[in-house]
């Protein structure tokens, strides 16, 4: 390819780009098009702030001082059992075997899987559990290495969620909504604040090539929904290619490809001055995006520099990129680099059956990686103004689904009461949040739904979360829907 003539704008371009009859009526001051113009560049370019509509995508300063600029949030897709990790009760092993009284169930629905059941038998966790740090948290035995950072998270215990199966529960989470196509969590915020590096995009998500796939994972997930398209997340994979495609085919030149993407911009605010379109610049902007990632995306994804003593922190499967170790070192280098948002998925955490060993398994891929994350953020100043989030999408059933052995059993999904940990960002160290009853089959007190989870979020990220809102299809939308409070109980 020859570079001097390369991407050139055609001699005919203004001829190409003369109005038409469509664009004649649509800009009409009387047209209906008008309008419509109106409307979308008004939801477009709007956002709630100080309670009014300001022009622009960006808050222009935060509602209230932030206590966190960057969030960290390592997903555990599947939904973990609270009775083997977070939320140990030794009641379950006394009762163990018995049928699970009516009266702590009290009618609340069941899934398909368990309930045909007629009896529900109590099950008691295969595992210990021990009390940590100062306050003396408790925690199951399968967590030795977040045992060694209890005076750093906040255990929220009175976690509840609507969905009890996995897509709409994970949907829920990663979007505030059930149903798909709404915005992510990781698009709000970068759709909110921007970016703090111009070279790398906001919204970075991980997935673990080392883990189970049991339920599936969507790029919806991670989904710019109807917020302009540069908000989405950009996954990043293992290998030589961090980024699909980001690399210039063979012949084709950095000199050209700066000279395509100049021809582009010319050509797209042309366009937008015609079809009042903002996602003409949204894709102009995903464009000069990955333009600059050509350079940075190689310097941050390569792990080559850490020190030994750094892999030896986070575990020895840290060396093997992609896994979920590895990526919990790269969304280090990744929030370092100014990335807003980075999220984790690991799954495997669906156990209906073989809980002993496969929450065993799941715990020793994830647990000693999470907690170096947390000390590694700690020794480097960044914990005090780093969000790590661990969590799934729904905890376990009290009782045994199916056939229970005397070593061998699994737990259904169970939305009412789970637990999750946070730490840094703002958060209370060394703190259990909320309570379930003996039986960790119902919260008791400090009940956190992930509506308020999410606006607890934001809030520590100086977002009130009524205000940061979205105009499409004539509603004003937002991360938490129409609920949501900020959980004043986690926070320092």
């Amino acid at each position: 390819m020859n570079d001097q003539n390369a991407y050139k704008i055609p001699p005919n371009y203004d001829e190409l780009m003369r109005p038409s009859r469509r664009h004649f009526l649509g800009a009409s001051a009387l047209g209906l098009g008008a309008a419509a113009l109106g409307d979308i560049l008004g939801g477009r370019a709007t956002h709630a702030s100080n309670g009014n509509q300001e022009a622009g995508p960006l808050l222009v300063a935060p509602h209230h001082a932030p206590r966190a600029k960057r969030v960290i949030y390592l997903f555990q897709s599947g939904g973990p059992s609270h009775l083997e990790t977070l939320d140990p009760k030794p009641r379950l092993r006394e009762m163990h075997g018995q049928p699970l009284p009516e009266s702590v169930r009290a009618g609340q629905r069941l899934t398909g899987m368990s309930g045909y059941q007629a009896v529900l038998p109590i099950a008691g966790s295969f595992t210990g559990s021990k009390r940590y740090g100062r306050a003396g948290i408790e925690l199951g035995d399968v967590l030795p290495f977040t045992a060694k950072i209890a005076d750093d998270i906040c255990v929220v215990r009175g976690m509840h969620t609507e969905a009890i199966n996995h897509d709409p529960a994970i949907t829920f989470f990663c979007s505030g909504h059930q149903i798909a196509g709404r915005p992510s969590m990781g698009a709000w915020m970068s759709y909110g604040l921007g970016s703090m590096n111009r070279d790398l995009p906001s919204f970075i998500v991980l997935v673990s090539k080392d883990a189970s796939r049991d339920q599936p994972l969507y790029a919806r997930l991670w989904g710019s929904g109807f917020l302009p398209s540069e908000h989405q997340g950009v996954q990043f994979r293992s290998g030589k290619e961090p980024v699909l495609a980001l690399s210039n085919p063979e012949g084709v030149s950095p000199h050209a490809r700066r000279a395509m993407l100049d021809a582009l911009a010319a050509m797209s605010r042309d366009a937008l001055t015609r079809e009042g379109d903002l996602e003409i610049d949204a894709r102009l902007a995903q464009a000069e995006m990955a333009y600059r990632m050509q350079a940075s995306v190689p310097e941050a994804s390569d792990l080559s520099g850490e020190s030994d003593e750094t892999f030896e922190l986070y575990g020895p499967g840290s060396r093997d990129s992609g896994t979920f170790a590895a990526n919990c070192l790269l969304a280090r280098r990744l929030v370092e680099r100014g990335v807003r948002f980075v999220q984790l998925f690991h799954q495997g955490w669906d156990q209906h059956g073989g809980l002993p060993g496969g929450l065993s398994h799941q715990c020793r891929q994830t647990d000693q990686a999470s907690a170096a994350l947390v000390l590694d953020l700690k020794r480097r100043g960044l914990l005090e103004d780093t969000l790590v989030v661990w969590g799934g999408e729904f905890g376990r059933t009290t009782y045994c689904q199916g056939q229970m052995t005397a070593d061998n059993y699994g737990r259904d999904h169970h939305p009412r009461a789970f637990s999750i940990w946070m730490a840094g960002g703002g958060v209370k160290a060394g703190h259990v949040h909320g309570a379930t009853d003996d039986f960790g089959y119902n919260v008791v007190d400090g009940g956190v739904h992930v509506h308020d989870l999410h606006a607890t979020i934001l809030h520590l990220l100086g977002v009130d979360h009524e205000r940061l809102t979205f105009r499409y299809q004539g509603r004003h939308y937002r991360l938490t829907d129409i609920a949501g409070k900020a959980v004043q109980g986690v926070m320092a």
